[in-house]
Parts: C-alpha cells; structure tokens; sequence
C-alpha cells in the first residue's frame, strides 16, 4: 500500500516515513501542497497524509486539487493544537478525518488502518468512474456531476458519497451516525448540525422540488432514506 506524507516540518516528515515503512507501507513524502500534488499525480497513493499549514501551498488547496484527480482516495490531515483550522471546510472538500500533533505511532497506524478499512467498505475506489440512477436524476461519478435532463449540476465528493450510499441502501434507514461515520469519518461529526445542513443544500441542488424530496426523504428521529 502506498502512502503519501506532505509535511513541511522535516523530523516529523522523516519520522512517519520512518514508523510506516516499518509497517510495511510504501511511503512517499512531499514538504509542500505543490510537491504533493505533483507526487499524487505521479504515484496515485493509495492513502494521503496533509498537513493543513504548509509552505507555497497549504492542504486546503492541495486536497481541493486531489480530489479532482481522485475523489474516492483517503486523505488525513494534520494540524497543530496551536493552528486555527476550518474542520467543517476541511471535511466539504474531502478529507476523510483530522488528527492532531503531537500524536503516538499505534494513534497514527490506527487511524490510518481505521479510514482504510471504512474506505474499502464504501466501495467507493472500484465504483468511483460508475453512472447510478436516482429517480430522474442521472449521477455520473466520473465527473463529480448529476443531470436532470439536459440541466447540469455540480456534486462535492461528498455530495457523491451521500448519494451513493442512500443509492447502494435503497429502501433502508441509513441513520446519522453511519452517514457520519461511513461518508464524515469522524466520531465527533454526528454531534454538530454541519451533517444536516450539508444535506439540506444538497437536496436543494438535487430535488426537482426541495419541499417535496424524492431523492433524499427525512425519516424522522430515524435518518434519511432513498426509496
């Protein structure tokens, strides 16, 4: 498995490159958001490490970048007790969870095993090019957009793994915790309302008819449901 590490800080860059390839990774390391972009395109990692704060071009921008190389690949971030970071837009445009420095070897290791594992669960890498139905709503993975006849409209990877997910449990409650989990990954994401307004928008963007939802459908104190 290959992993990419963009950390501008040098001991801490070694230091992962060093406790993960005696883990058995293949790890490929990259000291700013440019030269991780660069790395990504040239290796496609299996797994990408950011830290938020970095030099030229801080991990804001490069998971921007690499999710429009990839949508579906896992990506950690890194972040400092000290920085001001933005979680909510961190997670709208990709990551998969957070960890904060300093942190142990097992903390690391376990979290990276942990967002791999939800990752092969989702499915999402082998299905990431597919086209799936919704109603009158064509989605089309490949290129991050849905179609309602001949109108356009932009999807979020995250908008993505929504949909998919309410898709692949059609006729279930998919309840919020798991959306958070499975789509979020992180444990403290169900406690926020950030989970329910990003669906809110979304069904905006998506339904033919906001206040009548065929696609995404409240069942409440329950969850959501694609019937």
């Amino acid at each position: 498995m290959k992993i990419l590490i963009a950390e501008d800080d040098t001991h801490t860059r070694e230091a992962l490159r060093e406790v993960l390839g005696m883990e058995g990774y293949e790890v490929f390391t990259a000291s700013d958001g440019l030269q991780a972009v660069d790395f990504f395109r040239a290796v496609r990692p299996d797994f990408v490490c950011l830290d938020v704060m970095m030099p030229g071009q801080n991990g804001y921008e490069a998971c921007k970048q690499i999710r429009r190389l990839d949508e579906s690949v896992p990506i950690l971030f890194l972040t400092a007790k000290s920085e001001e970071i933005d979680t909510v837009l961190g997670l709208e445009l990709g990551a998969d969870d957070y960890m904060t420095k300093p942190f142990g070897v097992k903390e690391i290791i376990a979290r990276i095993r942990a967002i791999t594992r939800r990752a092969a669960a989702r499915g999402g890498i082998k299905n990431s090019d597919g086209e799936f139905q919704m109603d009158d709503l064509r989605i089309v993975a490949s290129e991050l957009r849905a179609y309602r006849g001949s109108t356009e409209i932009q999807l979020s990877p995250r908008d993505l793994k929504v949909l998919r997910l309410l898709h692949e449990r059609r006729g279930k409650v998919v309840d919020r915790n798991t959306l958070a989990d499975e789509v979020w990954g992180v444990d403290y994401f169900p406690e926020s309302r950030a989970l329910d307004q990003h669906i809110s928008q979304l069904r905006k963007r998506i339904e033919a008819d906001p206040a009548s939802p065929r696609i995404i459908r409240t069942v409440h104190g329950a969850g959501y449901r694609y019937e």
